[in-house]
């Protein structure tokens, strides 16, 4: 068992998937920090029905399994058990990429069924992570979009965002696009140990700053809260985005799915043995005396009186800055589909 942090992951090892029938313990854990794999992910579609009441919206695209930022508190870490994978280190080093994601994503909107609709991007993990760099299926899948004109709404931790001002223009120009910074900190320090290969909090201010600039809509996610831990940042962390241009805002508390119960209880005791009783105590507070609740309408906000207390800051903050309580409503009145000449152009490519 790794007992000491390993330089930029936030994982302290591979704790074993749910669904696997054997796991290998080694008898020395690494000494230094596993080095990220990538993956083919040769999925036949792209694009995933939600069907969930609690989330705003109803088609995501994902073109990323896994990934690099490492954050800690991850909920998506236990996607990584149906591939048979842990959700600690493997989630963050053992990357899978869908190379097809920008073919696949024109074939779903080239079919007569296809009733255009938002499609939200990173509703899993992040569609800006490292990888995204060198690989830009992303930016592939955003050219597909703006092409057809269909609405789409970005959670990102990154300022990689920014580098593609041009298609997110395309797309606010048809009233298609938002995009939203997810900021959980404005300790550079804290955020280190939190989110290690994330963008620190200046560069997602000055994401926000260079979006509004452009004219593209760009919204705050505080997200997550953490209880005990981050709670009292909120304030603080609303002004700043709201300074940067942000404006719409929304948050999001602390969630602690199946394994990511124990890796975050262990990155504590790691990095604040001390704050480690108190910031559990809040969380089972807020999740019915558990460290997760996962029922409908109450997993995103907790309840109980810290979450009351939460909300209620929270809303005297934004709506004392400006804010809207939520993204523009996106348009698909200038969706359309290419002519058979510019299809057949494309697949001549």
């Amino acid at each position: 068992m790794i007992t000491l942090p390993l330089r930029g992951r936030a994982a302290l090892d591979n704790p074993p998937a749910r669904f696997r029938r054997q796991h290998h313990e080694p008898l020395d854990g690494p000494d230094v920090s596993p080095a990220t794999v990538v993956h083919e992910d040769r999925s036949r579609s792209i694009l995933v029905r939600n069907n969930s009441p609690d989330v705003p919206f109803t088609w995501s695209l994902n073109a990323y399994r896994g990934c690099e930022h490492g954050c800690v508190y991850c909920y998506a870490r236990p996607t990584h058990e149906y591939l048979d994978l842990s959700p600690g280190l493997d989630f963050e080093t053992q990357i899978y990429v869908k190379h097809d994601a920008a073919r696949l994503l024109r074939q779903e909107l080239l079919r007569p069924n296809w009733q255009p609709a938002v499609i939200a991007m990173s509703g899993v993990t992040d569609a800006y992570q490292p990888l995204e760099r060198r690989l830009q299926l992303t930016r592939q899948c955003l050219e597909v979009l703006a092409e057809f004109r269909n609405p789409v709404s970005i959670v990102t931790k990154s300022r990689l965002v920014t580098r593609d001002v041009d298609l997110l223009r395309e797309l606010a120009a048809h009233e298609a696009v938002s995009v939203c910074l997810s900021i959980t900190t404005l300790d550079a320090e804290l955020a280190r140990l939190m989110e290690p290969r994330a963008p620190q909090p200046l560069g997602r201010l000055a994401a926000i700053r260079q979006l509004a600039a452009a004219g593209i809509p760009v919204g705050v996610m505080v997200a997550p809260v953490l209880p005990g831990l981050t709670d009292h940042e909120v304030p603080a962390i609303l002004a700043a985005a709201r300074q940067a241009g942000a404006s719409f805002a929304g948050y999001i508390m602390l969630r602690l799915p199946f394994g990511v119960k124990e890796l975050f209880q262990q990155w504590l005791a790691q990095h604040f043995p001390g704050r480690e009783r108190k910031v559990l105590r809040r969380v089972r507070e807020l999740r019915g005396g558990r460290l997760n609740d996962p029922r409908f309408g109450t997993r995103m906000s907790g309840e109980g009186i810290w979450a009351t207390l939460a909300k209620q800051t929270f809303e005297l903050h934004r709506k004392r800055l400006g804010f809207a309580e939520r993204g523009p409503d996106l348009s698909t009145a200038a969706f359309h589909r290419p002519g058979p000449r510019q299809q057949l152009l494309f697949e001549m490519v």
